[in-house]
């Protein structure tokens, strides 16, 4: 759970270059599929919040 929350944190960070233009043709793309996301990428990382929590509630030590 605990790359589920890494790889949405890294997707969060994306998205948020995207909305703002820095990664050029990249960008355009994901905005394309994903103009949700590029407007509010805090949805993408609320995600990799839950997921993280989620990895430390159930983790078995």
């Amino acid at each position: 759970m605990y790359f589920v929350a890494a790889v949405l944190a890294i997707l969060s960070a994306l998205f948020y270059a995207a909305g703002n233009q820095e990664i050029g043709t990249l960008g355009v793309e994901m905005c394309r599929y994903g103009s949700t996301f590029c407007r509010s990428p805090t949805y993408v990382l609320a995600g990799a919040i839950l997921a993280a929590l989620w990895g430390a509630f159930v983790s078995v030590r």
